[in-house]
């Protein structure tokens, strides 16, 4: 256990994909706030990715991670990474009969074989190092489904299996992986929905509220730290208890 400040990172780098917005932000600032140096990456909105890159003294990086040499590249200019938090993902919504191959591809792509690079990129040197942490991020969707997501669904679920299969990898080197499953949290995306369907999210959560970004941001920071040494392989559901 650490001592001082709960959950602090005084020391460590952090790498957080899909950072410029919505839950990456909150994670970003969430890990600055804990005395990380972080490495904001983003594919899109590079204005948003400055911007938060200034207010919390990081370093902004341009990189699609679904492209393996660019997430090789990404890793490498991020430095001798402590943590990596696996955040980027997309979604391209649509029942499975009308599905095209570019939306399911693309989503495999961005949610799940991202996963797989920048962790492939990352674990060689936290294994050297013995010492590192990776979070990634999945979905509740991802352990219960969704009407017209059989894509994102497939994504998360297998970020679930891959996370597990490689804390198995890496606990020998003291290089742990956990993942965090957020359910619904306010967003660009949950502020469109029509009211009767967030009503109908809300009555199936305990809490009886839409999760916030900062929610996940606190569980993310709590595993990336010292504090959860004896954690690897865990999923830790953020969702009001809707997934229960």
């Amino acid at each position: 256990m650490t001592t001082g400040q709960f959950a602090s990172l005084e020391g460590k780098t952090a790498l957080v994909t899909g950072a410029s917005r919505g839950i990456g932000k909150a994670i970003a600032e969430e890990l600055a706030r804990a005395g990380a140096s972080v490495v904001v990456s983003y594919r899109a909105g590079a204005d948003e990715a400055a911007a938060l890159a200034q207010e919390i003294g990081a370093r902004a990086v341009q990189a699609d991670v679904s492209d393996a040499e660019s997430a090789r590249a990404l890793v490498e200019e991020a430095g001798d990474l402590d943590v990596l938090v696996n955040n980027a993902g997309v979604t391209r919504d649509g029942l499975l009969v009308r599905m095209s191959d570019e939306d399911w591809q693309t989503v495999i792509d961005t949610n799940l074989t991202s996963c797989f690079y920048t962790c492939r990129a990352a674990v060689r040197g936290m294994m050297k190092r013995r010492s590192g942490s990776i979070v990634n991020i999945s979905s509740i969707v991802g352990l219960h489904g969704n009407w017209g997501q059989t894509n994102y669904a497939a994504s998360k679920a297998g970020i679930i299996g891959f996370t597990k299969a490689l804390a198995r990898e890496l606990g020998s080197r003291n290089v742990r992986a956990n993942v965090v499953v957020p359910g619904y949290v306010t967003s660009r995306l949950t502020e469109v929905l029509p009211e009767d369907a967030t009503a109908a999210m809300l009555e199936n959560t305990p809490l009886g509220r839409l999760g916030d970004p900062e929610d996940v941001a606190g569980a993310v920071r709590f595993l990336s730290s010292d504090d959860a040494a004896f954690v690897t392989g865990a999923v830790l559901l953020v969702d009001g208890g809707l997934g229960m």
